[in-house]
């Protein structure tokens, strides 16, 4: 029996991550190891500076108190004691779409799969009131069938974005760039002190007829395939353009 692991960045408590695994079972043999509490915009991070404690919650469900990252190694290598057939990471309360994938602790834990061999795919859906769940979980089945009947190349993985509702079907997209704005707010507390909160600024997306972020205003499913490799190929040659000899004088 396939061996399905599925993790997240909300906790192992969420409602998504239990929509997800449910829809999967199936599929395979489902394991649920999420963070303890919520970690998300915690990005691709890994817990080097304390230990980390693994907790059995209930059948197939663990908990550690570390980010999704920490979870698919944790997972991995004292639970499977091998590499699982699937990651599932979701399903995230709110897009992961565009340059936010660079910050998200759901894409992040099927990054790791994809860097230890595993095909894997993050799955989010628009940030609501009252969540449903059921067409991002029976869409994220879908897929999983699929990438186990056609495999992705390898390293590569799938970010899955759902509009609210039932969506009008599948597009296949490319990341989405914005106007990124820092927005900081500096607020005092009650000795005087200042500190601060990093908000989220109201950027605008850029335009673009094939980008995750229009699929899913338009009310489709966004299916981006990414890989962990950030070299800027295109810009190699004019990398080689520049004089060394100039840099090193520099220093």
């Amino acid at each position: 029996m396939r061996r399905i692991l599925v993790t997240n960045d909300d906790g192992y408590r969420s409602e998504g991550i239990l929509a997800l695994a449910d829809a999967l079972r199936p599929l395979g043999d489902v394991t649920i190891v999420a963070p303890m509490t919520e970690a998300s915009a915690i990005g691709h991070a890994l817990t080097l500076r304390h230990p980390l404690r693994l907790e059995h919650m209930a059948d197939k469900i663990f908990a550690v108190d570390g980010t999704p990252t920490d979870c698919v190694n944790i997972a991995v290598t004292q639970i499977f004691r091998g590499l699982p057939d699937l990651v599932v990471s979701g399903i995230n309360k709110g897009w992961n779409l565009g340059d936010d994938v660079t910050y998200s602790g759901t894409v992040s834990g099927a990054l790791e799969a994809a860097l230890l061999g595993i095909p894997a795919m993050a799955v989010s859906l628009r940030f609501s009131r009252a969540f449903d769940f059921s067409h991002a979980a029976r869409a994220s089945a879908a897929l999983a069938e699929s990438l186990f009947d056609t495999p992705l190349p390898s390293r590569t993985f799938l970010n899955i974005n759902l509009p609210k509702g039932e969506p009008k079907g599948y597009r296949v997209t490319v990341q989405a760039k914005r106007n990124h704005i820092t927005s900081v707010a500096e607020r005092h507390d009650p000795k005087g002190r200042p500190y601060y909160w990093i908000e989220e600024g109201q950027d605008t997306w850029h335009p673009h007829d094939r980008s995750d972020y229009q699929a899913v205003q338009d009310g489709f499913v966004s299916v981006t395939p990414l890989h962990p490799d950030l070299t800027a190929h295109q810009s190699l040659s004019a990398v080689e353009r520049l004089s060394f000899d100039a840099a090193a004088k520099v220093r």
